[in-house]
């Protein structure tokens, strides 16, 4: 009767939701940062007790990669849906604006997570590694939506698309730093409106000759 009743114990499902403790997570890290995030911090925001934590996702640097992914699965989904049935240049100026109203947004912690939740000293390599792999995946799906744009005859021939997509890609990262700063929204909508002035004008169209 022991046995069954232990293995009873062992099969039973977790007291908590994995999805939505790994959301209070992220929201921890992104308010106080990883260096200033303790896991009393965390335990009490996921509503878990400290092996549940361990057993759930491992240690403190591990739940921060996890929730760096969740983070970064968000921002793709705000990509996609800024540039669906979208030029480039409407699906960059929607992506600017979304951004903004994320970042600004008082239900959120404010500013972007990725530059505020890595910023700290003595970032591991694990964590190094995995932040430039964000922001380069982050690159190069602007820069590939770029070079069709070019395709499209939307943006000229002589365009550099990896230039532009830095360009808009520190935008973007500026805008989440100046959120945390406490600039308003209104104030960063406007920088959109600039950045979006950068954007390179529309090669013309050939003319055709009158016989």
């Amino acid at each position: 009767m022991k046995k069954e009743l232990i293995g009873e114990r062992r099969g039973r499902p977790k007291k908590f939701n994995e999805e939505k403790a790994l959301e209070a997570a992220m929201r921890v890290f992104w308010a106080k940062g990883y260096d200033g995030t303790s896991l009393p911090d965390l335990t009490k925001a996921m509503g878990i007790n400290r092996p549940s934590l361990y057993a759930t996702f491992g240690n403190k640097e591990a739940l921060f990669q996890k929730t760096m992914q969740l983070y970064a699965k968000s921002s793709g989904a705000l990509f996609e849906e800024s540039f669906a049935s979208a030029t480039a240049r409407e699906g960059t100026t929607r992506l600017l604006k979304k951004a903004v109203e994320k970042f600004t947004n008082p239900k959120n912690p404010g500013g972007c997570f990725s530059s505020q939740a890595t910023n700290f000293p003595g970032i591991s390599a694990n964590l190094k590694h995995m932040f430039a792999y964000c922001r380069g995946a982050f690159l190069q799906a602007l820069q590939t939506r770029f070079d069709r744009a070019i395709q499209e005859r939307e943006l000229p021939g002589n365009v550099s698309t990896r230039n532009l997509a830095e360009f808009y890609v520190t935008v973007y990262h500026g805008l989440g730093l100046q959120a945390k700063g406490g600039s308003m929204r209104e104030d960063l909508l406007r920088v959109v409106d600039i950045a979006m002035d950068s954007w390179p004008a529309r090669p013309s169209s050939p003319r055709r000759t009158v016989r």
